[in-house]
């Protein structure tokens, strides 16, 4: 008897414990904000990390971290740096490209709407060259990947 209850009792925490970690799992969606439109978007406000790859005719460059300081003014969304991206490499600097973005410098802009980006670019290195591009929000909000298909992508996350 005491066999078949210690069983079941161990088979009631095991069921216990899988339904917990399963909720554990489980993704919670990052805030909202309303539009004066009434639109329902992702609030972006604050600091994410930055993983920069430049691909193509830029992998060169090669890929850095970064953290990205990103405001929401209605539904339009900028973004600095809030650190100074890496020094150029030897090969980027003799072919005399300009120098990498500063702390406060623009990265992005663009603007959102209810489904995730109206419109969106990446601010490229300090001399401010706007690439447009794409951009996807993942389905909780806690993460944002902006490529402009030619040379750079951007993947940012909330710490």
């Amino acid at each position: 008897m005491r066999t078949k209850i210690a069983i079941g009792l161990l088979g009631v925490a095991a069921v216990l414990a899988s339904t917990g970690m399963v909720r554990a799992q489980t993704a919670t969606p990052g805030p909202k904000v309303q539009l004066p439109s009434g639109e329902a978007v992702w609030d972006l406000n604050g600091d994410w990390e930055a993983q920069i790859e430049n691909y193509g005719t830029a992998a060169r460059f090669g890929s850095y971290p970064n953290v990205y300081r990103i405001t929401l003014t209605g539904a339009a969304v900028s973004a600095v740096r809030a650190k100074d991206d890496p020094p150029l490499t030897k090969e980027a600097t003799e072919l005399g490209h300009s120098p990498w973005g500063r702390a406060g410098s623009p990265s992005l802009q663009g603007e959102l709407e209810k489904n995730g980006f109206k419109h969106v670019e990446v601010v490229y290195g300090s001399g401010g060259r706007v690439l447009p591009s794409q951009g996807h929000i993942s389905e909780d909000g806690k993460k944002l990947v902006i490529d402009n298909g030619l040379y750079i992508r951007v993947t940012l996350t909330r710490p």
